[in-house]
């Protein structure tokens, strides 16, 4: 892991024919937080955390705060003063050691960082020892400003917020969820080398880029990037994955864990505007959290780099 790609990695940035872009790419990953990313992380209301279950199944999840709940008191370590709902679907792995990606996005400005390494509980949240810290490009990422219904520094820190409402689970999606999951313009998605790296990343579009092709596939389109290819990559090893779509105006959380698997065939690729390769997802697991979270956003200004959508 560290600061070189894996084979699978290296394998995907062959077969597009992005080896040399992928290597001036490399440049982006670190191994420590520099001080202008640790001010970025210390104005953050949330994190993106992507994790395994004791099943072995991918999940992605949230974790909220008021700014100053992510922390780092040295460039090798990160501290979360946050925990998941007992609901969570990765809140029993987050509750000891587990290998963990991560990604900070703040949508205001459509900047983003991502950071992988090992989670350990620590009273009221986590602490990361940090393996991989990624530079991100603002690519397909919808400008939003937050705001929180109470302030979050009255909550107590000792324990996780009970939701207001009971989650949803099930092996396949409702109605109501392939619908979330048509309007949907950003979902993040969770993968692992066949060594359990985990990682964490954004994808974003113009509502309608997730296709439903039924209550148990999805697929969408892989866009132009920065060519380091960390989740196809993953994938190309170890093809478990797991999603979250956020509820930016209701603070629900839709999960699904499941398979993927990159399809390059380039006459199904060129069905897609903007594609240059296409993900299906194969849905084992699902589930939704109403008023997960205390943290709303406003309606999105789309990115203009968002391709348009048939």
């Amino acid at each position: 892991m560290a600061t070189r790609y894996h084979r699978g990695e290296r394998a995907v940035q062959d077969r597009a024919d992005l080896t040399r872009q992928a290597s001036f790419a490399l440049g982006g990953i670190g191994e420590s937080i520099p001080p202008v990313a640790a001010a970025f992380l210390a104005e953050q209301p949330m994190i993106i955390v992507g994790g395994t279950d004791a099943a072995g199944r991918l999940w992605s999840s949230q974790l909220v705060g008021a700014p100053g709940f992510l922390r780092v008191p040295d460039p090798r370590t990160l501290l979360v003063d946050a925990l998941p709902l007992a609901a969570d679907p990765l809140a029993a792995a987050l509750a000891g050691p587990s290998t963990v990606g991560m990604i900070a996005i703040e949508p205001t400005s459509r900047r983003r960082m991502r950071i992988n390494g090992r989670s350990t509980p620590v009273t009221g949240g986590l602490r990361v020892d940090l393996d991989q810290v990624i530079a991100n490009c603002p690519k397909y990422i919808q400008k939003r400003d937050f705001r929180f219904l109470t302030d979050p520094r009255s909550e107590p820190e000792s324990a996780p917020r009970p939701a207001t409402a009971p989650p949803t689970r099930g092996v396949a999606l409702t109605p109501a969820q392939q619908q979330t999951l048509r309007a949907t313009d950003t979902f993040f998605v969770a993968s692992s080398d066949e060594a359990g790296n985990t990682d964490a990343s954004h994808r974003g579009g113009n509502p309608g880029f997730v296709q439903v092709l039924s209550p148990t596939v999805l697929r969408w389109p892989d866009y132009v990037g920065n060519a380091m290819f960390l989740t196809l990559g993953n994938l190309e090893l170890h093809p478990a994955a797991g999603l979250l779509v956020p509820g930016w105006d209701t603070g629900s959380t839709l999960h699904l864990t499941g398979a993927a698997r990159t399809i390059w065939d380039a006459d199904e690729v060129a069905r897609v505007p903007g594609a240059q390769r296409l993900v299906e997802f194969t849905v084992t697991g699902v589930v939704e959290i109403p008023d997960a979270v205390p943290l709303r956003w406003s309606a999105p200004n789309y990115s203009r780099f968002n391709p348009p959508v048939n």
